[in-house]
């Protein structure tokens, strides 16, 4: 089974790809436009500590780490995420997911993987760059950036699955795009340590909208800050959020009025 998968991810990719670099100019101005984001990122971060002040417990290179990992998020939400889900919408509305449903493969997969798109390689490579010259500076290991891929995975995983679910309330409420604006927008908070809000946020950015366990915790990982237990929460609530997003889609599909109904 997982072998059949793979080969339909890699003609799904394949395809994608082939089709999008028909658009060369596009990877440039991605690239550009990715490169002004990071910059401005980093005048933000730059702000702060260059006036002398410092995240609690978190050094100017510490705080690099977070904001790299971050725009591997961003890479990653452009490359997969943003292209896949932000089509349900428009599924739904033409009524072409008939024809995904009819498919002898997983909707939610079909959904969430039809599509890669290059233009967030950018991010991809700014993203590691920038942890890779972080570790540099505070002489890392190579095991130390080894050990925080688990969490990274399990982060993209969370991110994944809350974006499917808000993708999925489309079966409801057609226009949800400002839902997942609003989303994008609060995982913004993650480009800086959760130390860096006040106790109130941390606990909403921790427990309610995890974006802690995309950026801070991983790069505590990285760090060698990472405690056992937020390692097992990062793997429990990713896999928590997986199960309920296909348990969610399952159920929103019984209120789906197809097209041809």
């Amino acid at each position: 089974m997982m072998a059949r998968y793979w080969a339909v991810l890699r003609l799904f990719w394949g395809t994608a790809i082939a089709a999008e670099l028909e658009y060369r100019l596009n990877f440039l101005i991605s690239t550009l436009s990715s490169l002004g984001s990071l910059i401005g990122s980093l005048f933000g971060l730059f702000l702060f500590y260059g006036s002398g002040y410092q995240f609690q417990d978190w050094s100017w290179e510490e705080s690099l780490v977070v904001l790299g990992i971050f725009t591997l998020f961003q890479g990653f939400s452009a490359t997969v995420l943003a292209p896949n889900l932000n089509k349900i919408v428009t599924q739904v509305q033409e009524g072409t997911l008939d024809f995904v449903l009819l498919k002898p493969i997983s909707s939610q997969f079909w959904l969430s993987a039809r599509i890669l798109s290059p233009w967030g390689f950018p991010d991809l490579l700014f993203g590691t760059i920038m942890v890779l010259y972080a570790g540099l500076q505070l002489g890392l290991s190579p095991w130390a950036y080894l050990s925080g891929v688990p969490t990274l995975l399990f982060g993209f995983l969370s991110l994944y699955s809350l974006w499917f679910i808000l993708g999925a309330t489309s079966i409801w409420f057609v226009k949800i795009y400002n839902v997942t604006e609003v989303l994008r927008g609060l995982l913004d908070a993650g480009r800086f340590p959760i130390a860096a809000y006040p106790m109130a946020y941390r606990i909403f950015f921790t427990f309610v909208i995890p974006v802690a366990f995309l950026t801070t915790i991983p790069a505590q990982v990285v760090l060698g800050q990472g405690q056992v237990a937020w390692w097992i929460g990062s793997a429990g609530l990713a896999i928590a959020l997986l199960q309920i997003s296909h348990l969610f889609w399952r159920f929103a599909l019984r209120f789906y009025t197809s097209a041809s109904s």
